[in-house]
């Protein structure tokens, strides 16, 4: 995916971040092509992270509506 992680749904980015996994578990991965896989992981990690944190917001919101 060409496309930054901004904007991207959860899904995709943890899809495309498991894949970068991959990749690296296969241990055919140049150190310069690994230096930007490496790169677009952390940018993805960090959207995820982001996400999961507004959604546990949004959780802990709902809760409180219920109490």
């Amino acid at each position: 995916m060409k496309q930054t992680a901004q904007g991207m749904k959860f899904g995709e980015a943890f899809k495309e971040l498991e894949k970068i996994v991959e990749e690296f578990e296969s241990g055919e991965i140049d150190l310069d092509e690994g230096l930007k896989k490496f790169e677009r992981g952390l940018a993805l990690v960090r959207l995820c992270k982001n996400h999961l944190k507004m959604v546990e917001n949004k959780v802990v919101q709902i809760k409180k509506k219920f109490e």
